[in-house]
């Protein structure tokens, strides 16, 4: 028995129709996926992709904003080095000053002439420590201070003042600090530095009497105090051709005196070195030929242009060669101090550049990280989708002929 089956000519062009507008579909969503370059076009086409990808692109617009920030933060710490350097290049210059003006043959008017030029150059340094960055903030600022952070001469006296909170701000894993300790490079700190000026009574042309540096050797026994020595007897010794001397030592801060220390018997003919080691903490020696009522000063120096002002009126001030030697011995030794202090804290901010430099490093490598991450969840891979659009084409081409062919099968077409 046969069987006879019978398709509704309506029922089969509207399949057709059917197949023809998925097809279109299909190949207009293909067309779109290749002219923008990407797989996942509406989130619609995969959440899960479209989730990854707006994530990756959310932390790489984070990246970029800590980037732009470390920029900011870099150009700052630029400055501040650059300007520690032009600072170290002044005190450079005020040191060669210095050494000149220690000449032995020099006139007072000539140390007069040197101290003006010194003079001159802490003017330009006082600017230079006041720098401030293109925002008005100072480079110098620790954690915080005035506008002009270096204060100074207050009243007369060689003493500065630091017009903010010492410190240094921490580095993140994403940024640096935006400013430098200017209190550490510039301020100094008697039981962190030890840095004393020794001053001596005014000595006759006829005799000598100088100090050496003082230097710390426990500065955990620094005290920050003033001290006096004064001499008191100064005699013959128990042995002909030699001579004795006996001094005390005040703390001017407190008022406390020690016992007298009498200084074994030295040659009487040529200048005496004394070791004076009842400073707590600090040690220095006497050089010279000592007399009753002669007395040396100890003054902790609070800074840099501290010791810069004080050797300006010591050497413009030098009744004779031995206070000039006295003057320049002591502003060496403590402008050494202070240049150390700058090296050190120009050392500290070439260290945040080149922890910017890694920090940008790693930027470089996380953004080229999401971006792949970005790319997997939501490009196409160009190949397989032209290659997919190609047999799209194909089929849909194929769809159309044979709809065409399917619309001349009437019954219409057969009768004559």
């Amino acid at each position: 028995m046969t069987n006879f089956y019978r398709v509704s000519t309506a029922n089969m062009y509207d399949a057709t129709l059917r197949n023809l507008n998925a097809r279109q579909k299909s190949l207009v969503d293909l067309q779109e996926n290749l002219t923008s370059g990407k797989r996942v076009v509406r989130a619609s086409d995969d959440p899960v992709a479209a989730a990854q990808a707006e994530r990756a692109l959310t932390r790489i617009s984070r990246i970029q904003t800590e980037q732009r920030a470390l920029e900011v933060q870099r150009n700052a710490i630029a400055q501040a080095e650059s300007t520690l350097g032009d600072a170290i290049g002044l005190v450079q210059e005020i040191r060669q000053l210095v050494v000149a003006a220690g000449g032995g043959a020099l006139k007072p008017e000539d140390r007069k002439t040197y101290a003006d030029q010194i003079q001159s150059l802490r003017e330009q340094l006082t600017d230079v420590i006041n720098r401030k960055d293109t925002n008005g903030i100072p480079l110098l600022g620790a954690l915080g201070s005035a506008l002009q952070p270096f204060a100074g001469p207050l009243s007369g006296s060689p003493d500065y003042l630091f017009a903010g909170l010492p410190g240094q701000a921490s580095s993140s894993s994403t940024a640096i600090a935006t400013t430098l300790d200017g209190h550490s490079a510039l301020m100094f700190d008697p039981r962190r530095d030890g840095v004393y000026q020794a001053g001596v009574s005014t000595i006759p042309a006829d005799r000598s009497l100088t100090t050496s540096a003082i230097t710390a050797v426990d500065r955990n026994q620094i005290t920050g105090d003033g001290y006096r020595i004064d001499f008191t007897a100064v005699g013959p010794g128990a042995t002909p051709g030699t001579t004795t001397a006996t001094y005390t030592i005040t703390n001017t801060t407190t008022g406390v005196t020690s016992a007298p220390v009498t200084v074994p018997d030295f040659a009487s003919d040529k200048p005496a070195t004394i070791a004076v080691t009842g400073v707590p903490g600090m040690t220095f020696s006497i050089s010279g030929t000592p007399a009753a009522g002669d007395a040396v000063t100890l003054q902790p120096s609070p800074s840099l242009m501290s010791t810069i002002d004080s050797a300006i009126e010591g050497i413009r001030g030098a009744a004779n060669n031995n206070a000039a030697t006295q003057a320049v011995g002591q502003a060496l030794a403590n402008i050494d101090a202070g240049m150390e202090r700058l090296n050190n804290m120009r050392g500290y901010a070439g260290e945040l550049l080149n922890r910017a430099d890694r920090i940008t490093g790693d930027h470089s490598q996380r953004s080229i990280q999401l971006e792949a991450d970005r790319s997997r969840a939501e490009d196409l891979d160009m190949v397989q989708g032209i290659s997919g659009f190609q047999n799209a084409q194909v089929g849909y081409q194929a769809a159309l002929q044979s709809y065409a062919m399917v619309q001349k099968l009437s019954l219409f077409n057969f009768m004559s």
